[in-house]
Protein backbone atom coordinates (compact mmCIF):
# COMPACT_ATOMS: atom_id res chain seq x y z
CA UNK A 1 0.00 0.00 0.00
CA UNK A 2 2.75 2.23 0.68
CA UNK A 3 4.10 2.03 -2.82
CA UNK A 4 1.00 2.74 -4.09
CA UNK A 5 0.38 5.66 -1.84
CA UNK A 6 1.91 8.63 -4.54
CA UNK A 7 0.05 7.22 -7.12
CA UNK A 8 -3.62 7.50 -5.35
CA UNK A 9 -2.47 10.85 -4.54
CA UNK A 10 -1.47 11.68 -8.00
CA UNK A 11 -4.37 10.58 -9.41
CA UNK A 12 -7.31 11.78 -6.90
CA UNK A 13 -5.56 15.29 -7.13
CA UNK A 14 -5.56 15.12 -10.76
CA UNK A 15 -9.11 14.43 -10.88
CA UNK A 16 -9.62 16.69 -8.66
CA UNK A 17 -7.87 19.40 -10.52
CA UNK A 18 -10.17 18.44 -13.79
CA UNK A 19 -13.56 19.36 -12.21
CA UNK A 20 -12.26 22.42 -10.51
CA UNK A 21 -11.25 23.69 -14.21
CA UNK A 22 -14.56 22.42 -14.74
CA UNK A 23 -16.33 23.88 -12.04
CA UNK A 24 -14.27 27.24 -12.85
CA UNK A 25 -16.44 27.49 -16.42
CA UNK A 26 -19.92 26.45 -14.97
CA UNK A 27 -19.83 28.73 -12.40
CA UNK A 28 -17.77 31.77 -13.58
CA UNK A 29 -19.10 31.61 -17.23
CA UNK A 30 -22.22 29.26 -17.97
CA UNK A 31 -23.91 30.74 -14.94
CA UNK A 32 -23.98 33.90 -16.25
CA UNK A 33 -26.41 32.77 -18.86
CA UNK A 34 -28.86 31.01 -16.10
CA UNK A 35 -28.96 33.85 -14.10
CA UNK A 36 -29.51 36.56 -17.39
CA UNK A 37 -32.10 38.62 -17.18
CA UNK A 38 -33.28 40.54 -20.57
CA UNK A 39 -32.25 43.99 -19.87
CA UNK A 40 -35.11 46.65 -19.37
CA UNK A 41 -35.64 49.95 -21.78
CA UNK A 42 -36.66 53.03 -21.14
CA UNK A 43 -37.54 53.15 -24.62
CA UNK A 44 -37.76 50.94 -27.48
CA UNK A 45 -36.54 51.51 -30.84
CA UNK A 46 -37.26 50.33 -34.21
CA UNK A 47 -34.31 50.20 -36.58
CA UNK A 48 -34.55 50.13 -40.10
CA UNK A 49 -32.99 46.86 -40.91
CA UNK A 50 -31.65 44.74 -44.13
CA UNK A 51 -32.17 41.35 -43.89
CA UNK A 52 -29.06 39.51 -45.70
CA UNK A 53 -29.45 35.61 -47.13
CA UNK A 54 -27.21 33.99 -49.48
CA UNK A 55 -28.02 31.13 -51.54
CA UNK A 56 -26.47 29.08 -54.14
CA UNK A 57 -29.03 26.09 -55.64
CA UNK A 58 -30.90 26.42 -52.63
CA UNK A 59 -34.67 26.79 -54.55
CA UNK A 60 -36.21 24.17 -52.41
CA UNK A 61 -35.01 25.58 -49.29
CA UNK A 62 -36.23 29.05 -50.65
CA UNK A 63 -39.41 27.53 -51.47
CA UNK A 64 -40.40 25.93 -48.03
CA UNK A 65 -38.29 28.59 -45.68
CA UNK A 66 -38.12 32.31 -46.93
CA UNK A 67 -41.57 33.15 -46.73
CA UNK A 68 -40.98 32.51 -42.96
CA UNK A 69 -38.70 35.73 -43.21
CA UNK A 70 -40.95 37.73 -45.82
CA UNK A 71 -43.97 37.64 -43.83
CA UNK A 72 -42.46 38.85 -40.73
CA UNK A 73 -44.38 41.38 -38.36
CA UNK A 74 -42.10 44.96 -38.40
CA UNK A 75 -43.27 47.88 -38.82
CA UNK A 76 -40.32 50.00 -39.48
CA UNK A 77 -38.76 50.31 -43.00
CA UNK A 78 -37.08 46.66 -43.78
CA UNK A 79 -35.71 44.97 -46.37
CA UNK A 80 -34.86 41.43 -47.71
CA UNK A 81 -31.75 41.18 -49.52
CA UNK A 82 -31.54 37.80 -51.39
CA UNK A 83 -28.55 36.96 -53.25
CA UNK A 84 -28.56 34.51 -55.38
CA UNK A 85 -25.21 32.90 -55.99
CA UNK A 86 -24.44 30.95 -59.26
CA UNK A 87 -27.57 28.79 -58.87
CA UNK A 88 -28.46 26.61 -61.82
CA UNK A 89 -31.58 25.69 -60.13
CA UNK A 90 -34.77 27.09 -60.17
CA UNK A 91 -33.69 29.76 -57.96
CA UNK A 92 -34.12 32.35 -59.96
CA UNK A 93 -37.68 31.85 -61.15
CA UNK A 94 -38.78 31.28 -57.70
CA UNK A 95 -37.25 34.73 -56.98
CA UNK A 96 -38.92 36.51 -59.26
CA UNK A 97 -42.41 34.91 -58.36
CA UNK A 98 -41.88 35.68 -54.80
CA UNK A 99 -40.81 39.31 -55.90
CA UNK A 100 -44.40 39.82 -57.70
CA UNK A 101 -46.05 40.05 -54.45
CA UNK A 102 -43.15 40.97 -51.79
CA UNK A 103 -41.75 44.39 -52.83
CA UNK A 104 -39.29 44.52 -50.23
CA UNK A 105 -37.60 41.39 -51.41
CA UNK A 106 -33.67 43.21 -53.30
CA UNK A 107 -32.92 40.17 -55.27
CA UNK A 108 -28.85 40.20 -56.16
CA UNK A 109 -27.80 38.23 -58.47
CA UNK A 110 -23.98 37.00 -58.97
CA UNK A 111 -23.49 34.90 -62.62
CA UNK A 112 -19.29 34.56 -61.58
CA UNK A 113 -17.55 33.45 -58.04
CA UNK A 114 -14.95 36.13 -56.93
CA UNK A 115 -11.39 35.04 -57.32
CA UNK A 116 -9.05 34.27 -54.88
CA UNK A 117 -12.02 34.63 -52.39
CA UNK A 118 -13.49 31.09 -50.46
CA UNK A 119 -16.59 30.77 -49.21
CA UNK A 120 -19.64 32.58 -48.75
CA UNK A 121 -17.27 35.91 -47.83
CA UNK A 122 -17.81 37.53 -51.34
CA UNK A 123 -21.83 37.05 -52.11
CA UNK A 124 -21.79 37.86 -48.46
CA UNK A 125 -20.26 41.19 -49.20
CA UNK A 126 -22.38 41.94 -51.83
CA UNK A 127 -25.29 41.45 -50.28
CA UNK A 128 -23.90 43.65 -47.39
CA UNK A 129 -23.02 46.47 -49.78
CA UNK A 130 -26.60 46.23 -51.51
CA UNK A 131 -28.12 46.51 -47.96
CA UNK A 132 -30.08 49.85 -48.02
CA UNK A 133 -30.22 50.14 -43.62
CA UNK A 134 -27.63 50.19 -41.67
CA UNK A 135 -28.84 47.57 -39.39
CA UNK A 136 -28.34 44.07 -40.96
CA UNK A 137 -29.45 40.47 -39.96
CA UNK A 138 -28.20 37.74 -41.43
CA UNK A 139 -29.77 34.08 -41.93
CA UNK A 140 -29.54 31.26 -44.33
CA UNK A 141 -30.96 29.99 -47.13
CA UNK A 142 -32.12 26.92 -44.92
CA UNK A 143 -33.47 28.88 -41.71
CA UNK A 144 -36.90 29.78 -40.79
CA UNK A 145 -37.96 31.78 -38.00
CA UNK A 146 -38.91 30.39 -34.90
CA UNK A 147 -42.22 33.65 -35.29
CA UNK A 148 -43.11 36.42 -36.77
CA UNK A 149 -41.44 38.69 -34.31
CA UNK A 150 -37.63 36.91 -35.19
CA UNK A 151 -36.95 40.58 -36.80
CA UNK A 152 -38.47 43.16 -33.99
CA UNK A 153 -37.02 40.82 -31.26
CA UNK A 154 -33.16 40.82 -32.42
CA UNK A 155 -32.96 44.61 -33.20
CA UNK A 156 -34.27 44.99 -29.97
CA UNK A 157 -31.17 43.95 -28.64
CA UNK A 158 -29.52 47.87 -29.92
CA UNK A 159 -28.99 50.26 -27.77
CA UNK A 160 -26.46 53.15 -28.46
CA UNK A 161 -23.37 51.19 -27.75
CA UNK A 162 -24.21 48.21 -29.01
CA UNK A 163 -22.80 47.15 -32.46
CA UNK A 164 -23.30 43.55 -32.59
CA UNK A 165 -26.25 41.01 -31.53
CA UNK A 166 -25.76 37.53 -31.26
CA UNK A 167 -28.50 35.09 -31.64
CA UNK A 168 -29.35 31.61 -31.00
CA UNK A 169 -29.68 29.30 -34.11
CA UNK A 170 -31.38 26.06 -33.35
CA UNK A 171 -31.92 23.11 -34.76
CA UNK A 172 -35.31 21.54 -35.37
CA UNK A 173 -36.63 18.77 -32.92
CA UNK A 174 -37.32 15.63 -34.87
CA UNK A 175 -37.16 11.97 -33.93
CA UNK A 176 -34.33 10.35 -33.40
CA UNK A 177 -31.11 10.43 -31.24
CA UNK A 178 -28.97 11.68 -33.76
CA UNK A 179 -31.20 14.55 -33.66
CA UNK A 180 -30.32 14.63 -30.03
CA UNK A 181 -26.90 15.01 -30.37
CA UNK A 182 -26.86 17.80 -33.32
CA UNK A 183 -29.17 20.20 -30.44
CA UNK A 184 -27.10 19.32 -27.53
CA UNK A 185 -23.59 20.11 -29.62
CA UNK A 186 -25.64 23.27 -30.93
CA UNK A 187 -26.69 23.87 -27.07
CA UNK A 188 -23.29 23.78 -26.22
CA UNK A 189 -21.35 26.07 -28.21
CA UNK A 190 -24.41 28.61 -27.78
CA UNK A 191 -24.06 28.23 -24.02
CA UNK A 192 -20.27 28.92 -24.28
CA UNK A 193 -20.86 31.75 -26.97
CA UNK A 194 -23.65 33.69 -25.08
CA UNK A 195 -21.98 32.86 -21.58
CA UNK A 196 -18.46 34.67 -23.01
CA UNK A 197 -20.29 37.34 -24.44
CA UNK A 198 -21.85 38.22 -21.23
CA UNK A 199 -18.28 37.75 -19.25
CA UNK A 200 -16.87 40.44 -21.47
CA UNK A 201 -15.54 38.26 -23.97
CA UNK A 202 -17.24 37.30 -27.03
CA UNK A 203 -15.73 35.38 -29.42
CA UNK A 204 -18.01 34.18 -32.35
CA UNK A 205 -21.04 33.88 -33.40
CA UNK A 206 -23.38 31.78 -36.25
CA UNK A 207 -24.71 33.28 -39.72
CA UNK A 208 -27.73 31.15 -39.11
CA UNK A 209 -29.45 34.12 -36.20
CA UNK A 210 -26.95 36.87 -36.35
CA UNK A 211 -26.71 40.94 -36.30
CA UNK A 212 -24.22 43.52 -36.61
CA UNK A 213 -24.12 46.76 -38.30
CA UNK A 214 -22.89 47.81 -41.24
CA UNK A 215 -20.61 50.49 -40.08
CA UNK A 216 -18.74 47.50 -38.23
CA UNK A 217 -18.25 45.48 -41.02
CA UNK A 218 -17.14 48.69 -43.73
CA UNK A 219 -14.62 50.07 -40.59
CA UNK A 220 -13.26 46.44 -40.37
CA UNK A 221 -12.85 46.37 -44.20
CA UNK A 222 -15.34 43.79 -44.77
CA UNK A 223 -13.95 39.87 -44.95
CA UNK A 224 -10.70 41.10 -46.61
CA UNK A 225 -8.22 39.86 -43.64
CA UNK A 226 -9.96 36.06 -43.64
CA UNK A 227 -10.81 36.36 -47.37
CA UNK A 228 -8.30 33.14 -47.90
CA UNK A 229 -10.40 31.09 -45.37
CA UNK A 230 -13.42 29.37 -47.04
CA UNK A 231 -15.29 29.37 -43.80
CA UNK A 232 -15.28 31.60 -40.75
CA UNK A 233 -17.55 34.54 -42.15
CA UNK A 234 -19.81 34.21 -38.91
CA UNK A 235 -17.31 33.05 -36.28
CA UNK A 236 -13.80 34.46 -37.55
CA UNK A 237 -15.30 38.00 -38.18
CA UNK A 238 -17.07 38.36 -35.11
CA UNK A 239 -14.34 37.26 -33.23
CA UNK A 240 -11.94 40.03 -34.70
CA UNK A 241 -14.76 42.62 -34.14
CA UNK A 242 -16.57 42.01 -31.18
CA UNK A 243 -15.73 43.16 -27.57
CA UNK A 244 -17.42 43.54 -24.20
CA UNK A 245 -19.05 47.28 -24.77
CA UNK A 246 -20.20 46.32 -28.49
CA UNK A 247 -22.22 43.30 -28.25
CA UNK A 248 -25.28 42.04 -26.64
CA UNK A 249 -27.55 38.80 -26.93
CA UNK A 250 -30.70 37.78 -27.39
CA UNK A 251 -32.00 34.80 -26.27
CA UNK A 252 -36.17 35.11 -26.58
CA UNK A 253 -37.42 31.60 -27.51
CA UNK A 254 -39.89 33.57 -30.84
CA UNK A 255 -35.46 34.89 -31.62
CA UNK A 256 -34.63 31.80 -32.34
CA UNK A 257 -34.13 30.91 -36.20
CA UNK A 258 -34.64 27.21 -36.47
CA UNK A 259 -32.94 24.95 -39.51
CA UNK A 260 -33.15 21.15 -40.48
CA UNK A 261 -30.70 18.89 -39.11
CA UNK A 262 -28.37 16.29 -40.71
CA UNK A 263 -30.09 13.14 -41.26
CA UNK A 264 -26.52 10.78 -41.08
CA UNK A 265 -24.09 11.11 -38.36
CA UNK A 266 -21.02 11.08 -41.44
CA UNK A 267 -22.94 14.28 -42.95
CA UNK A 268 -23.20 16.00 -39.85
CA UNK A 269 -19.20 15.49 -38.44
CA UNK A 270 -18.20 16.64 -41.88
CA UNK A 271 -20.09 19.88 -40.79
CA UNK A 272 -18.64 19.99 -37.57
CA UNK A 273 -15.06 19.82 -39.27
CA UNK A 274 -15.40 22.49 -41.43
CA UNK A 275 -16.30 24.45 -38.27
CA UNK A 276 -13.91 23.87 -36.19
CA UNK A 277 -11.17 24.22 -38.56
CA UNK A 278 -11.74 27.85 -38.27
CA UNK A 279 -11.48 27.75 -34.51
CA UNK A 280 -8.00 27.77 -34.39
CA UNK A 281 -7.51 31.10 -35.95
CA UNK A 282 -9.43 32.77 -32.39
CA UNK A 283 -7.71 35.05 -30.70
CA UNK A 284 -5.31 32.81 -28.35
CA UNK A 285 -6.99 33.74 -25.07
CA UNK A 286 -9.82 32.42 -26.65
CA UNK A 287 -8.79 29.66 -28.17
CA UNK A 288 -6.81 28.82 -24.71
CA UNK A 289 -9.69 28.79 -23.21
CA UNK A 290 -12.15 27.43 -25.11
CA UNK A 291 -9.59 23.99 -25.06
CA UNK A 292 -9.11 24.30 -21.81
CA UNK A 293 -12.72 23.53 -21.25
CA UNK A 294 -12.94 20.94 -23.95
CA UNK A 295 -9.66 19.40 -22.49
CA UNK A 296 -11.02 18.83 -19.01
CA UNK A 297 -14.14 17.78 -20.49
CA UNK A 298 -12.40 15.02 -22.20
CA UNK A 299 -10.21 14.33 -19.55
CA UNK A 300 -12.98 13.60 -16.64
CA UNK A 301 -13.89 10.09 -17.10
CA UNK A 302 -10.91 8.18 -17.78
CA UNK A 303 -9.45 9.81 -15.04
CA UNK A 304 -12.51 9.42 -13.02
CA UNK A 305 -12.62 5.57 -14.00
CA UNK A 306 -8.44 5.22 -13.45
CA UNK A 307 -9.23 6.48 -10.39
CA UNK A 308 -11.45 4.39 -8.70
CA UNK A 309 -9.65 1.37 -10.42
CA UNK A 310 -6.42 1.89 -8.78
CA UNK A 311 -7.29 4.40 -5.58
CA UNK A 312 -10.98 2.65 -3.96
CA UNK A 313 -11.37 5.91 -2.94
CA UNK A 314 -14.99 5.57 -3.80
CA UNK A 315 -16.70 8.20 -1.27
CA UNK A 316 -14.44 10.69 -1.87
CA UNK A 317 -14.14 10.35 -5.92
CA UNK A 318 -17.87 9.81 -5.63
CA UNK A 319 -17.92 13.54 -3.31
CA UNK A 320 -15.93 15.21 -6.29
CA UNK A 321 -17.79 14.04 -9.12
CA UNK A 322 -20.90 14.53 -7.23
CA UNK A 323 -20.71 18.66 -6.68
CA UNK A 324 -19.73 18.93 -10.52
CA UNK A 325 -22.70 16.63 -10.99
CA UNK A 326 -24.90 18.90 -8.96
CA UNK A 327 -23.89 22.28 -10.51
CA UNK A 328 -23.99 21.42 -13.68
CA UNK A 329 -27.10 19.59 -13.27
CA UNK A 330 -28.81 23.25 -12.56
CA UNK A 331 -26.97 25.40 -14.41
CA UNK A 332 -27.91 22.92 -17.79
CA UNK A 333 -31.54 22.71 -16.77
CA UNK A 334 -31.82 26.45 -16.20
CA UNK A 335 -30.12 27.44 -19.43
CA UNK A 336 -31.52 24.70 -21.69
CA UNK A 337 -35.05 26.05 -20.36
CA UNK A 338 -34.20 29.68 -21.71
CA UNK A 339 -33.04 27.97 -24.83
CA UNK A 340 -36.53 26.04 -25.73
CA UNK A 341 -33.64 22.66 -25.16
CA UNK A 342 -35.03 21.42 -21.86
CA UNK A 343 -36.75 18.26 -23.58
CA UNK A 344 -33.04 17.41 -24.11
CA UNK A 345 -31.74 17.89 -20.17
CA UNK A 346 -33.33 13.78 -18.88
CA UNK A 347 -30.07 12.90 -21.37
CA UNK A 348 -27.67 15.14 -19.81
CA UNK A 349 -25.16 12.30 -18.35
CA UNK A 350 -25.50 10.91 -21.45
CA UNK A 351 -24.18 13.61 -23.25
CA UNK A 352 -22.08 14.37 -20.84
CA UNK A 353 -20.25 10.75 -21.80
CA UNK A 354 -20.68 11.20 -25.33
CA UNK A 355 -18.24 14.44 -25.15
CA UNK A 356 -15.55 11.94 -24.87
CA UNK A 357 -16.55 10.67 -28.21
CA UNK A 358 -17.07 13.54 -29.55
CA UNK A 359 -14.21 15.27 -29.26
CA UNK A 360 -12.34 12.25 -30.60
CA UNK A 361 -14.73 12.45 -33.72
CA UNK A 362 -13.75 16.32 -34.53
CA UNK A 363 -9.98 15.69 -33.60
CA UNK A 364 -9.16 15.61 -37.14
CA UNK A 365 -10.59 19.05 -38.20
CA UNK A 366 -7.44 20.29 -36.01
CA UNK A 367 -4.91 19.70 -38.90
CA UNK A 368 -7.82 18.90 -41.34
CA UNK A 369 -7.59 21.14 -44.41
CA UNK A 370 -10.91 23.00 -44.52
CA UNK A 371 -13.35 22.32 -47.51
CA UNK A 372 -13.38 25.15 -49.86
CA UNK A 373 -17.38 24.62 -50.48
CA UNK A 374 -19.43 26.84 -48.57
CA UNK A 375 -22.70 25.49 -49.23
Amino acid sequence: MITNLPVSNILIGAFACIIAIQLFYYLFFFLRLAIYKKPKKAVNVEHPISVVICARDEAENLANFLPGVLVQQYSTTHEIVLVNDNSEDESRYLLEEFRKSFKNLNIVTLSQDAKMINGKKFPLSMGIKSAKNETLLLTDADCVPASENWMQLMQDGYNDDIEIVLGYGAYKKKPGFLNKLIRFETFQTALQYFSYALAGMPYMGVGRNLSYKKEVFFRNKGFSSINQMPSGDDDLFINQVAHKKNTAIVIDKDAHTLSEPKTSFNEWMTQKYRHYTTSKYYKTHHAFLLALYAFSQFLIYPILITALVFTRQYILIASIWGARFLIQGIVLRVTMKKLNELDLWPWYLFFDIWSFFYYLFTLPSVWKAPNKNWS
